[in-house]
C-alpha cells in the first residue's frame, strides 16, 4: 500500500474513534507517561546531623547533719528570769537597773543554756544536677550516586539503595 493511500486511511479511523465518544488520553496526572526502571548505584555517602538531646537532670541522695540552733526561746525566758530576780533586789532607780541588768545577764544565761542543749540530726536529701552531653550525630540520609542509561545522577535518600535503585520516568514534551 502506497504512503499516500495510508494518510487518508489513518484520519479515518481517527475520526471514526472520536465520533465514538472515546475520550481524548490524559494530558496530566501522576500515571501520564511513567514508567519505571533500574539505574546502578555508583556510590552511596552517609550524610550526618545532629541529634537533638532531651535535657535531664542526674539525681542522687545524699546524707546531710543539721543542727537545731534555735536560741531564743532560752534567751527570752533566761531574759524574763533574769528580769524578775533583778526587780526584787533594790528600791527606786536602782530597782529599774537591777532589773534591767538582771534582764541582760538572764538573756545571756538562757542563750549560752539552751546553745548547750542543740540538737544534731541527719536526714536524707536529693541534689539534682543538670546532666550535659557533648553533642552526637547521625545518619540523616544518604548522598546516592548513580547510573541510568549512561547518565549519572545524584539524589539524596532516607535510606541506603543497595547495588540497584528503581527509578521513575517521566517523559514530557519540551517546551
Amino acid at each position: 500500500m502506497s504512503r499516500f493511500a495510508l494518510a487518508p486511511l489513518l484520519a479515518a479511523f481517527a475520526l471514526a474513534a472520536h465520533a465514538q465518544g472515546y475520550p481524548p488520553p490524559p494530558q496530566s496526572g501522576p500515571a501520564v507517561n511513567v514508567h519505571y526502571g533500574w539505574a546502578e548505584v555508583l556510590r552511596v555517602d552517609p550524610v550526618y546531623g545532629p541529634v537533638a538531646q532531651v535535657p535531664r537532670q542526674e539525681c542522687y541522695p545524699r546524707t546531710v547533719t543539721r543542727r537545731d540552733d534555735n536560741h531564743a526561746g532560752g534567751t527570752v525566758l533566761g531574759a524574763i528570769v533574769g528580769g524578775v530576780l533583778g526587780s526584787t533586789v533594790g528600791k527606786g532607780d536602782g530597782r529599774t537597773a537591777a532589773t534591767v541588768a538582771g534582764a541582760v545577764a538572764g538573756g545571756a544565761i538562757g542563750n549560752r543554756v539552751s546553745a548547750a542543749h542543740d540538737r544534731t540530726y541527719t536526714e536524707q536529701d536529693t541534689v539534682c544536677q543538670p546532666v550535659n552531653y557533648a553533642p552526637q550525630q547521625q545518619i540523616v540520609g544518604y548522598d546516592v550516586e548513580y547510573r541510568y542509561r549512561g547518565d549519572v545522577y545524584m539524589s539524596r535518600l532516607p535510606y541506603d539503595p543497595g547495588e540497584r535503585l528503581r527509578v521513575r520516568i517521566t517523559v514530557a514534551p519540551a517546551d
